[in-house]
């Protein structure tokens, strides 16, 4: 549980000292099962961001909670919830919880994830690590219209349940979409989702074995990793180059022979990165070889601000290897909860198995205006307004960074997607930034979030799609005076731990 959220609109006043307050709201959470036995707290200095008080504040909070036996610290661990108090509390018959659940693989960015979030909770604070689109730019006008518009053609059967693989008309659409793209795929081999990420999880679930290897680009996406570490999966990465390492995937594939290699080819997460059209050729021909499963996630192919992209992995499957993988949350809106995936009958099959023990179908109704949306040419207006807005804010982002920082960073102008990858040119760290970044009212995302294994810590993302472009200078220039202070304050850069495969 992220402390945080409980306690988002948790005002501290001058009627008792802020650390009885802080301390009180802590065992008000404890006594109500909020915060369990066993559960990590925020370390003081994010406790003491939380709340805006001094460490000294925090520490004595602390104390005061482990004197009453709600918290104990360990030292070189954290402050965790104790179960002397609680035990002693309530009935000897309390389901201990704690110890039915399954171990939960917690990755080393938890505690500076949780970090963000507390940050998110302070005023004018602005965001450039989300990876959304623009509020703003919501079609939600469009949708209300077409909703109001059209019910009352609906029949109240429509309201039902529907098929696990989604709604009819909307897998007919799709399939009409994505021949325009050069994938040909019948309905029955499309099944629409509650989002990519539950596509990513299902395709995991129903392939991955604990031991099995899976291969990434790296960096990737987050949730990719946490999953394929969840199932159990050895993960291994595929370098970043400036051409696709095809002699390095050849070798993994000969000698661990990985079930499924895990990519973004279109303007991946974090780095904005294409797999270029030759080297997709030459990527299936491997894989067809080796029987190697791709997982093509694309969320970004159709908000490009230069040349069309090369055609999808999909467009060029000659063996029945690939499973593609896509979003309206990057183009419309996350609250749709829609995505969509086009693969193998035989694993599409297999998907909706696993499927309906986690929803039965997604949205019927979100689907059905779905379908109307596209139906009535309002997708392709969409995109073509969105990627206006969008490439502005991606040059605005950029020409601030170029003033800002000069050569203390690097960085590619990415071709689509949301977001600006940069390295640090001197000896700082992108996590102790972020630390100092969040005093200023900027976050972001450090580069280690993207890695299967720790790595070099001097990268980290931008995103550019969420906030206007006056924000987005102000952000740039909050993120210039921490990296000032940061450079104040002198530390070294830890060297990167090379573990031996096994």
């Amino acid at each position: 549980m992220d402390i945080s959220k409980l306690i988002a609109n948790t005002k501290l006043d001058t009627s008792s000292p802020y650390y009885l307050q802080i301390a009180s709201l802590i065992k008000a959470k404890i006594d109500d099962g909020s915060l369990t036995v066993g559960e990590r707290l925020p370390a003081e200095r994010e406790l003491a961001l939380l709340f805006q008080v001094s460490r000294t504040t925090a520490i004595n909070a602390y104390r005061h909670l482990e004197k009453d036996g709600y918290i104990s610290i360990k030292n070189g661990s954290g402050t965790y919830v104790s179960d002397r108090y609680i035990l002693g509390n309530r009935s000897n018959y309390e389901m201990p919880w704690p110890q039915l659940l399954k171990p939960y693989m917690q990755s080393s960015m938890s505690s500076l994830m949780s970090e963000l979030m507390v940050s998110n909770v302070l005023e004018d604070k602005i965001s450039l690590d989300a990876g959304m689109p623009d509020p703003n730019f919501y079609p939600v006008h469009t949708f209300s219209k077409l909703y109001l518009d059209n019910l009352s053609a609906l029949d109240p059967k429509d309201f039902g349940h529907i098929p696990i693989h989604g709604y009819e008309p909307l897998r007919n659409r799709i399939t009409q979409m994505l021949a325009l793209e050069g994938i040909r795929c019948h309905a029955d081999e499309v099944v629409i989702l509650s989002g990519s990420q539950q596509g990513l999880y299902l395709t995991a679930r129903v392939l991955i074995e604990p031991g099995d290897y899976v291969i990434i680009q790296e960096p990737t996406y987050l949730g990719a990793i946490q999953v394929f570490q969840s199932l159990g999966a050895r993960v291994l990465s595929l370098p970043q180059r400036e051409h696709f390492p095809l002699e390095i995937l050849e070798d993994y594939l000969a000698r661990y022979r990985p079930k499924l290699m895990y990519c973004i080819p279109t303007f991946q997460n974090p780095n904005g990165a294409i797999i270029k059209a030759g080297e997709r050729k030459q990527l299936i021909q491997l894989s067809a070889r080796y029987r190697l499963a791709i997982l093509e996630d694309d969320p970004y192919s159709s908000i490009y601000y230069e040349d069309i992209p090369p055609m999808s992995l999909k467009s060029l499957d000659d063996y029945g290897g690939v499973i593609y993988l896509s979003t309206f949350s990057k183009t419309l809106m996350p609250g749709l909860r829609l995505g969509y995936m086009v693969a193998h009958p035989s694993l599409i099959n297999r998907i909706i198995l696993e499927k309906q023990y986690v929803d039965l179908h997604s949205n019927n109704i979100s689907q059905w205006l779905l379908d109307l949306f596209i139906k009535e040419g309002h997708l392709g207006e969409h995109l073509t307004k969105i990627r206006g807005i969008y490439k502005n804010r991606r040059d605005v982002m950029a020409d601030a960074l170029n003033l800002s920082f000069k050569s203390k960073l690097s960085f590619h102008i990415p071709q689509g997607g949301f977001y600006i990858w940069c390295r640090i040119n001197e000896s700082l760290s992108s996590k102790k930034l972020l630390q100092e970044a969040l005093k200023t009212g900027v976050s972001f995302i450090p580069g280690e979030a993207f890695y299967a294994a720790p790595g070099e810590d001097r990268e980290f993302r931008l995103c550019f799609s969420q906030h206007d472009e006056k924000v987005i200078s102000e952000g740039i220039n909050r993120l210039e005076k921490a990296m000032e202070k940061l450079k104040k304050k002198p530390f070294s850069i830890p060297k990167r731990e090379i573990k031996p495969m096994i």
